[in-house]
């Protein structure tokens, strides 16, 4: 990958998450249906741990909440909380949180036509091409997004 794109974010500027404290909450055997819940449905097949189900690799990962409306095509909407892990690498296709001159964004990172860019999910927002004259630093890749209903 380009050495633009690898850019290492200064340690000052994030925090790893902490060794998360246990909490397994009740996981139901069944599916939910859009209409009416079965009966025979209605017992726990075991828990979940959404720790274990949201964090891979917890000295590498982060929490930043969304800002703005650019990625509502991919589902992330204003206060969402993205869950961002540093040690995938940022492949094209993927969501990344990144630096770019000096303000965070969220974004797709895309290559086309041989030019890296950071495309928006909402027409409504131009992509942005990669060039020198940017100072672009990804912080990581955008694994999981947490959505309030």
């Amino acid at each position: 990958m380009d050495q633009l794109l690898t850019r290492s974010v200064p340690t000052g500027l994030w925090h790893p998450f902490p060794t998360p404290p246990r909490l397994p909450l009740p996981l139901f055997l069944g599916k939910v249906a859009a209409g009416f819940p079965s009966p025979a449905d209605d017992y726990i097949q075991k828990t979940l741990d959404l720790n274990e189900l949201l964090v891979q690799k917890p000295a590498a990962t982060f929490f930043v909440r969304a800002q703005g409306e650019s990625m509502l095509g991919a589902g992330i909407h204003p206060n969402d909380i993205l869950v961002v892990d540093r040690s995938l690498e940022p492949v094209a296709g993927k969501i990344v949180i990144c630096a770019l001159n000096g303000e965070l964004t969220v974004k797709r990172l895309a290559r086309e036509n041989g030019r890296w860019q950071l495309k928006a999910d909402n027409p409504h927002y131009a992509d942005i091409t990669i060039h020198a004259e940017l100072e672009l630093v990804i912080w990581g890749v955008v694994t999981t997004v947490i959505h309030a209903v």
